[in-house]
């Protein structure tokens, strides 16, 4: 499943996905001039919204508006991510923007969970760092949660996000399933997709959304 993160900066780049045949789960940011109509935009076009959580990193980078840094108190953070689900919702879920610096803290991770599952939507772990906290988390809270298995477009190569697409089509025939994610900013990613669509098709793979493969309404395709 492709999941495309970043949305809400603009709405020019935003519509090459849009326009993109197969499903799609879109990452919107919060606190952008465009977030809410991004997301709009998304749910008319028949794909899948996430609100896309800005969280403190490792580096210290600037994560954005709306994000959830160490320190907070639970009730902060719950507050946060109640303002940002207000202005991006409806969505199906979320998935981290950096947040190495918090996926690796167990009481956080717990705050956040406990969230998604107390609102019904679903939580995809970006992975921005190898040692993340949220799985454990999620298993104590006995929640399933997506985790990212590929970046698309760290190089801003079409050679290079063909690669990685190929690298998760790999790992969904090994396991079932691949979760693969760009950013509406890479100018090349729309049109590789689409091109590449209708050979995935034609080999028998199924783009899904995260919500249908954590609901199990996938369970019997090769790819999703």
């Amino acid at each position: 499943m492709f999941v495309i993160d970043d949305a809400g900066n603009n709405l020019r780049e935003l519509e090459p996905f849009l326009r993109f045949p197969g499903s799609l789960t879109i990452a919107v940011l919060p606190g952008l001039p465009y977030s809410a109509e991004a997301a709009r935009r998304i749910r008319a076009a028949g794909k899948e919204v996430f609100l896309h959580q800005p969280m403190e990193a490792v580096g210290g980078q600037n994560p954005g508006p709306g994000a959830i840094y160490m320190g907070m108190s639970p009730a902060a953070v719950r507050e946060v991510l109640a303002r940002n689900l207000a202005e991006i919702g409806p969505v199906a879920g979320m998935n981290n923007h950096q947040g190495s610096r918090i996926t690796m803290d167990p009481e956080m991770m717990e705050t956040v969970l406990a969230l998604c599952r107390e609102h019904g939507i679903y939580f995809l772990d970006s992975r921005t760092i190898a040692d993340t906290a949220a799985p454990a988390a999620a298993k104590r809270l006995g929640i399933k949660i997506g985790e990212r298995d590929v970046f698309l477009d760290n190089i801003q190569e079409k050679s290079s996000m063909i690669r990685y697409v190929g690298e998760g089509l790999q790992k969904a025939r090994r396991t079932g399933t691949a979760v693969m994610i760009g950013h509406t900013w890479s100018n090349e990613l729309a049109a590789t997709l689409e091109e590449l669509y209708p050979e995935l098709i034609e080999q028998g793979y199924s783009l899904s959304t995260i919500s249908r493969f954590m609901m199990g309404l996938d369970d019997e395709d090769p790819w999703d």
